[in-house]
């Protein structure tokens, strides 16, 4: 399959478990050799549009391929899968599962034992290999799930959430590894995740709520379509929001950290509201109050925010 092809499309898939509609009419196209990022709060659809690419679960309605191969099943040997939940076997050294994992692939074992020392080499674990998995840091354990989805060589990467709580220094290390991964080896890989930061790192990405499709492109494209105009302004208050509302020209307010970011109709008219509602408070502005450009977290949000009034 050459770069740029095609290696996972869905057409028209809809899924429902009982009452919950679980995806709606999802069409979409990933191409061999993209970083793709399902981004998207828990219940979105992340993880069925995995398990339907992995051809675990079927849709209602609609078609999958993966690979260009109707049959999933078939094609996910050539697919690698890190799960949301550890799911290796505590009691087993490193090694010990890497030979379990490879032995289901049906991989020879002078083969895979050679395949493996070179993946838990790149992954940092070799030195580790007769450790019990459960003494393992959670940092190092994501690393493990990774070199067992990674031992037969798959063509495609599916990643369900897989940083989730791992530490920040132990999720730059993973993501350095998918990086090298893609950049030397063309790897495709697909990653969902409710991280923005790590939705920043993917090259196309996918925002997705209650089962539809909000938007997909990069960085770039997502936000050309913002379409809002933007404030930010130091108060650390939760309460600051109820007054903040009230002022003209507000449309939203959202805490990030310790700064209020305020959607406005009119950014010059909107910050003097604002002042005039902050005097009102007998709180002064910081001089620091300005117009920002949104990032994916303000369009998350907003995404976010309509759906709900939907």
């Amino acid at each position: 399959m050459e770069k740029g092809e095609v290696c996972l499309s869905y057409k028209g898939v809809s899924k429902r478990f009982g009452e919950i509609q679980a995806l709606k009419d999802v069409d979409l196209e990933i191409r061999k050799g993209e970083i793709f990022g399902f981004i998207g709060p828990d219940g979105a659809g992340k993880t069925t549009l995995i398990r339907i690419a992995m051809g675990i679960t079927n849709p209602d309605e609609g078609e999958c391929d993966l690979l260009g191969i109707a049959n999933r099943r078939k094609a996910r040997i050539h697919a690698g899968y890190v799960s949301q939940r550890f799911s290796l076997y505590t009691d087993m050294s490193v090694q010990e599962n890497i030979e379990l994992f490879g032995s289901l692939y049906g991989t020879p074992k002078d083969v895979m034992m050679k395949r493996a020392e070179a993946v838990l080499t790149r992954t940092g674990l070799w030195p580790f290999r007769d450790r019990f998995v459960g003494k393992l840091s959670g940092g190092m354990k994501q690393k493990l799930a990774l070199a067992t989805g990674l031992l037969h060589t798959p063509q495609i990467l599916f990643l369900d959430e897989p940083t989730t709580g791992v530490d920040p220094v132990a999720r730059r290390e993973f993501w350095a590894m998918l990086y090298e991964l893609n950049h030397r080896e063309g790897l495709t890989i697909v990653v969902s995740t409710p991280y923005m930061d790590e939705a920043e790192l993917c090259t196309r990405k996918m925002f997705i709520s209650y089962g539809k499709i909000l938007d997909v492109g990069t960085t770039d494209e997502l936000l050309s379509r913002y379409g809002s105009k933007l404030l930010e302004i130091d108060i650390d208050d939760r309460r600051a929001k109820r007054w903040i509302m009230k002022c003209d020209h507000v449309e939203d307010a959202n805490l990030f950290g310790s700064s209020y970011h305020i959607v406005v109709d009119d950014p010059v008219a909107g910050l003097e509201a604002i002042k005039k509602g902050a005097a009102a408070q007998n709180i002064t502005l910081p001089e620091s109050s300005r117009e920002i450009k949104p990032g994916l977290e303000d369009l998350f949000v907003a995404f976010a925010s309509r759906k709900a009034q939907q």
